[in-house]
């Protein structure tokens, strides 16, 4: 239905109760825009016009899908520049909204010891960490992905890969300093979260998770449990939920869950992604803003979005919510700086691909080219799915990219720098944590009939089956066999090697003779596989 602007009431209970109904299912391709949930007996949302929302009052729930406009590429992958949003689209608002939260949670803070987690991917903090880090960033069977027949030699091919991939990753690491700065400004959001949770009254230990490197998640969830907590708010630190990021982790806390009576019987929820709320939106906006001062005609700077990519197989097949909630993301901020009579052109590119396969388009290299050849001259970049900065924003970004775009014409280039611990984003966290309260006791995994969900919220559980049920059944990139210099055969031809290079291990953990024992890379003798 079309409407200028329109009002639904829905009717929403104070805390969730073991009498709620299941959650309903909620379209992991399109993400939903929800009313906030105050704890009343009912609640009014503003809902964005040109959209088709249906309500279900009995069941509490909500539905809205958006009509999105197309970013980046045409199907003829020409490049297209995004005008300012015009005065007849309406702003779609950021709904999530960061007023005050201290009444939402009041009767929740004294029921229990309450901790918060914090997920984050991890790297390497000296040089000397980088080739064991990349061991464990492809053993991750959600990294690279074996057959069934194969999966025995994940780990062994993840030993092949990060020792013939760690020299370049060393440069790369050297050059930013010689580690990854990922870690301890990930502390220091983790520091100034308790602060400001503290300073609205809501006492909670924040811990930190990494997938990939120390402090590993395994080691947070032990500190957890010495500490007695028993009320847990999931905290991605990406703002936009991917399989590949936050529902790695999310697989992974599922198991452990699934292996600790203590972990099963907390009560916990988590947050898969918080790119609509309206702190992180503004806080985007200031950085923005602040960055187009310093150049000399900022009313014609391009404002860049550069996200990291995924591959496009996780979007198209596996239904990952990825780059739906990139575009909105995009979207939403450039209304809030539309608001502020900023209304410069911007477009929206997906970095940091790697192999064979198609990934997101369009990619920033590729269009950093475009741009000059359209004759744009001045550049900002913006980390639109980074909250810290790393290697991607460090030296990817700032060297990379930078060179390619003066080598392509364009003569001024400026970078937003990630968030950090901006503070408007700091108490917005805390705000976000603070409005998942009343929902973490229906959340327990071993109490799956007694659960009530706010979306986006959900238990770790809950979020795999709805954003990410096929698991680690991930579909083909390309199917079809096309001749020829072209994508397919290329994919093709990385299969290929891929196989070769399996066909090779096998026989080097069969035989135990081989380059790589003979390299030193495999030991003399492993031990016998089950």
């Amino acid at each position: 239905m079309n409407h200028q602007s329109m009002n639904i009431r829905i009717q929403a209970p104070c805390p969730p109760s073991p009498s709620s109904v299941l959650p309903p299912r909620f379209n992991h391709k399109t993400p939903l825009i929800l009313p906030r949930v105050n704890c009343s007996n009912e609640v009014v949302s503003h809902v964005v016009p040109q959209m088709e929302a249906s309500s279900d009052v009995g069941n509490s729930s909500i539905n809205i899908s958006k009509n999105k406009r197309a970013f980046g590429w045409s199907q003829k992958q020409s490049l297209s520049l995004k005008q300012p949003l015009k005065n007849d689209l309406k702003p779609l608002k950021a709904l999530m909204t960061s007023s005050t939260t201290q009444d939402t949670s009041a009767s929740f803070v004294n029921d229990g010891k309450i901790g918060v987690l914090l997920l984050n991917l991890g790297g390497p903090e000296t040089l000397d960490d980088v080739q064991p880090f990349l061991f464990n960033l492809f053993a991750d069977p959600d990294i690279i992905r074996l057959p069934r027949l194969f999966r025995f030699l994940q780990k062994p091919l993840a030993q092949f890969i990060s020792v013939a991939r760690a020299p370049k990753s060393k440069e790369g690491y050297a050059s930013i300093g010689g580690g990854s700065p990922l870690r301890q400004i990930t502390d220091a959001q983790a520091t100034e979260l308790r602060k400001a949770l503290y300073e609205k009254n809501v006492p909670a230990e924040v811990y930190v998770g990494m997938r990939y490197w120390h402090p590993f998640t395994e080691e947070a969830i032990e500190q957890i449990k010495k500490d007695g907590v028993n009320k847990l708010v999931v905290l991605p630190l990406y703002p936009q939920f991917s399989i590949s990021t936050s529902g790695s982790s999310l697989r992974l806390l599922e198991s452990i869950f699934r292996e600790d009576e203590y972990l099963v019987n907390m009560q916990h929820t988590v947050i898969p992604s918080w790119y609509q709320r309206e702190g992180y939106i503004k806080s985007m906006a200031d950085l923005i803003e602040k960055e187009l001062k310093t150049f000399n005609n900022p009313e014609k700077v391009m404002i860049f979005f550069s996200a990291h990519g995924v591959p496009l197989a996780y979007v198209e097949e596996a239904g990952d919510p990825y780059k739906a909630e990139m575009e909105e993301c995009v979207d939403l901020i450039m209304e809030e700086l539309e608001r502020r009579k900023i209304n410069n052109q911007y477009t929206l590119a997906y970095q940091s691909r790697v192999g064979p396969v198609e990934w997101l388009k369009p990619y920033t290299d590729q269009t950093i080219i475009e741009l000059g050849e359209k004759g744009v001259k001045s550049l900002l970049a913006v980390p639109i799915s980074f909250v810290s900065e790393h290697i991607e924003t460090l030296e990817e970004i700032d060297v990379e990219y930078k060179e390619l775009a003066l080598e392509s014409g364009i003569k001024e280039w400026g970078r937003v720098p990630a968030l950090g611990c901006e503070p408007t984003f700091i108490r917005d966290l805390a705000d976000a944590v603070i409005e998942s309260l009343p929902y973490v006791g229906a959340m327990a995994v071993s109490n799956l009939e007694a659960r009530q969900s706010l979306v986006p919220l959900g238990s770790v559980e809950e979020l795999l089956a709805t954003y990410d049920s096929q698991r680690r059944e991930l579909p083909a990139p390309v199917t079809v066999w096309e001749w020829g210099f072209t994508k397919s055969a290329e994919t093709w031809n990385g299969r290929a090697a891929m196989l070769a290079v399996i066909v090779l291990l096998f026989l080097e953990v069969s035989t135990g003779e081989g380059f790589l024992h003979q390299w030193g890379v495999l030991p003399l003798q492993l031990p016998l596989l089950p």
